[in-house]
């Protein structure tokens, strides 16, 4: 008999583990855009070894393909957050390709070739309009002169095959999800204005194609300015359905003799229009549906019988469904849950609902850390202020081989998600695992303003970004110290984008955490504001209020008027090329802490924009934002070398 090894005894924090930086940046293959042509499946892959490009991939038989070899990058920059970025019709696939915003055409056997002429353009969510020859896409036209700060013109472009583009509609600042009817004969599409975001208020239209291909006679199918329309498709039959939240939740309608839902849920069936091309349902037949829904924060995915307004679960392993399409006789998806990363899975359907086990196509991670060191997270609920309760995931340390000592309780690191119209998911990511084997406990926050918790919830957050969300990461860090799972004196916020802002305004207004880490964070609304893009570029308007009345409510809230505030230690990342979060939003705030002498340290990453895609960017932050943590505690190796600098340490731990 082996002999069972005794546990290594270690304060939390300091735990080793196998799961290092560089497994984290190899082992993470970021998975998105599916698509089905015939029996082929196709996807994109993140390759953060080759700067971070995605690159498309086509499963034939048991054969996965590369269609997009180095150096070309499958990416669009519409809205700077992209998606639809890839379109297949047989044998033939579009893309755009990031290192020039051009449309490449790509036929079996031969290279990719550009077939837009080069210029400002950029183009998304492109359908494959055959009889005519031609794509039909969202077309964001940016400004000869940059420095101009002119804002880009978007519009529903038609590009045809030779490169010729011509503008189907203009006039609204936003366009989104052409798709065209079974029979080619009509094309519905989305729209929305200033000020409002996506899941705001948008307008479903639908309008015949007349014979030059031109658009006729369009009409307003459904929504306005206080319903968020989301993913319109054509039935095989020739109905139009979509997604609206009008009845606070995000369900299923059809357009007929009137709007129908199709099955009225407490549940969100479509999720905020970050990037393009996104899908949570698909037809399995005239009157079949398969479809992904979320129930506090949890996926399900069921076939929906129309008319029957009952949904028949499907057996599957996960927790969140992140996109979902429909093929012949089987559903092809991308999801995850506590134990299973991000994955590709085709699930056959045959005559029932299906219970067959998923044919997993493509994981994001190919070698998983053994069970022991994985924390399985608690889905958790608490009281937050004025009587909100909040919802978050909690991922307790988790190390096989090592035990902390007696009556000692954990650091906690609490995490705010991006959006913030975004939500926390269960999906294992060795990111979370980083920290968790080391001996963090982490809190994933979904917080007021998130989505999953239907419209109500999402709404939360209207004109109290910087309360709710603050309040809500706060409360869930006091409850775990009175449920006796956290230490008190070593409570830590994370975040990136919105959640940097969440990180900073947490700091600088309340004292219960001790260190934080922000990633390219948000700490100057004004700032925000003058710096946006198109696409945000009013989103302050629904989150802290409307001009000029947000002047005071900005100086109120803008971490960086309050830094006088700001005691605790803070680590900073950020890409020198965010368009989304400039530099000048980090580098600012470091100054000034550096100024009054609060412990700071500023990582800036040349080539990395809004997000870090390259695997030396994914290690160097890890790494670094350990080594304050445990620095700052008093925890490190005084004989590691130390991966970054970090100013103002006297009298520091």
């Amino acid at each position: 008999m082996t002999a069972l090894t005794s546990l290594q005894t270690a304060s939390f924090g300091t735990w080793p583990s196998p799961i290092s930086a560089a497994m984290v940046a190899a082992g993470a293959t970021p998975l998105s855009s599916l698509a089905i042509a015939g029996t082929d499946v196709f996807w994109l892959a993140g390759r953060a070894s080759e700067g971070g490009r995605n690159t498309l991939l086509r499963l034939a038989g048991a054969r996965v393909d590369e269609l997009t070899p180095l150096p070309l990058n499958v990416r669009s920059r519409v809205h700077e957050y992209g998606g639809g970025a890839f379109a297949v019709d047989g044998g033939t696939v579009f893309f755009s390709h990031a290192g020039d915003n051009r449309l490449y055409r790509k036929e079996d056997g031969k290279d990719a070739v550009p077939f837009t002429a080069e210029g400002r353009q950029r183009f998304a969510d492109f359908i494959v309009d055959r009889a005519r020859r031609r794509l039909v896409a969202v077309r964001e036209q940016h400004p000869d002169d940059p420095a101009s700060h002119a804002q880009p013109e978007n519009t529903l472009c038609a590009v045809a095959f030779d490169g010729t583009e011509t503008v189907l509609a203009r006039g609204h600042d936003f366009y989104s999800s052409p798709r065209l009817s079974p029979d080619g004969r009509q094309l519905a599409w989305l729209t929305w204005d200033h000020p409002r975001m996506p899941w705001q208020g948008t307008e479903l239209w639908r309008a015949d194609i007349a014979a030059d291909g031109t658009l006729a006679a369009p009409v307003l199918v459904a929504g306005g300015p206080e319903e968020a329309i989301c993913q319109p498709e054509w039935s095989p039959d020739g109905r139009l359905y979509f997604v609206s939240d009008r009845s606070g939740w995000w369900n299923l309608y059809r357009d007929g003799d009137g709007i129908e839902a199709i099955c009225p849920l407490e549940a969100e069936f479509a999720g905020p229009h970050w990037t393009f091309g996104n899908a949570m349902y698909g037809f399995l037949s005239a009157s079949e549906i398969a479809c992904t829904y979320i129930e506090q924060g949890i996926s399900r995915l069921a076939r929906l019988v129309i008319g029957s307004a009952r949904l028949e679960p499907i057996a599957n392993p996960y927790q969140e469904i992140r996109e979902l399409r429909t093929g012949d006789g089987c559903i092809v998806l991308l999801g995850g849950s506590p134990t299973i990363p991000a994955e590709i899975a085709r699930i056959d359907l045959g005559n029932g609902a299906g219970s067959g086990e998923p044919q997993v196509l493509a994981r994001s991670i190919d070698t998983l850390p053994e069970l022991g060191y994985l924390s399985v997270p608690e889905s958790v609920s608490y009281p937050s202020a004025n009587g909100r309760t909040a919802y978050a995931f909690f991922y307790p340390p988790k190390n096989r081989d090592v035990q902390a000592p007696a009556g000692e309780k954990p650091p906690v690191i609490v995490t705010g998600h991006g959006g913030p119209t975004g939500m926390a998911a269960s999906t294992l990511k060795l990111a979370t695992q980083f920290w968790t084997s080391r001996g963090f406990g982490v809190l994933d926050v979904n917080y007021g303003g998130s989505t999953g918790f239907g419209r109500a919830y999402r709404d939360l957050l209207k004109g109290q970004w910087g309360v709710v969300d603050v309040e809500d990461c706060v409360a869930g860090a006091r409850w775990l110290v009175e449920q006796g799972r956290a230490d008190g004196a070593r409570l830590i916020i994370r975040g990136s984008s919105a959640g940097g802002y969440t990180t900073l305004s947490a700091l600088a207004f309340h004292d219960v955490f001790k260190l934080g880490a922000s990633y390219y964070g948000v700490a100057d609304l004004q700032g925000l504001d003058d710096d946006s893009h198109k696409f945000e570029s009013h989103y302050n308007e629904y989150l802290i209020a409307p001009q000029p009345q947000a002047q005071q409510v900005y100086l109120e809230r803008s971490p960086s008027h309050h830094v006088d505030k700001l005691d605790c230690p803070m680590i900073f990342f950020q890409g020198l090329d965010d368009k989304v979060v400039p530099p000048p939003q980090s580098e600012n705030m470091v100054k000034a802490l550096r100024q009054r002498g609060v412990p700071v340290a500023y990582l800036e990453l040349e080539g990395e924009g809004h997000g870090f895609r390259k695997g030396e960017s994914i290690v160097r932050t890890l790494e670094a934002e350990l080594y304050f943590y445990q620095r700052m505690f008093g925890l490190h190796d005084a004989t590691a070398p130390a991966p970054v600098a970090i100013d103002n340490l006297d009298g520091a731990a």
